[in-house]
């Protein structure tokens, strides 16, 4: 895309290793945001409820040895996380908040995606 300074985020989880490009200013708060909603998943009752990765490490740069390997981008990520959490059918425990804290990263992610793109137009 350009020469802006990315970070990757390596979670682990049920369905393996995910790998997350960020712009690097926002590397921290999906790896935040990651382990408030691990720590908060476990309240939540209602039935469907995705399965979700826990972000072990954050690094500057990063080879992937092996083809079946894949390197999701930051906003792709968030906005399928968003999808997941809107889609759960909760009750009893304030899920609005989690959601916010979601869509506030993907403003912020879709914003920066398009600063980058102007800035190369």
């Amino acid at each position: 895309m350009s020469n802006a300074k990315m970070r990757y985020i390596i979670m682990h989880g049920p369905g393996g290793m995910v790998l997350v490009e960020m712009p690097a200013d926002y590397a921290y708060q999906l790896s935040a945001l990651n382990l408030r909603l691990n720590k908060e998943i476990d309240k939540l009752t209602a039935a469907n409820v995705p399965a979700l990765p826990r972000a072990v490490a954050e690094c500057n740069d990063l080879e992937l040895l092996t083809e079946q390997d894949e390197i999701v981008g930051g906003l792709a990520y968030i906005n399928e996380l968003e999808r997941d959490f809107a889609a759960i059918e909760e009750k009893s425990y304030p899920l609005i908040s989690l959601l916010t804290e979601i869509r506030a990263l993907q403003a912020q992610l879709e914003q920066w995606y398009e600063e980058e793109a102007e800035s190369h137009s």
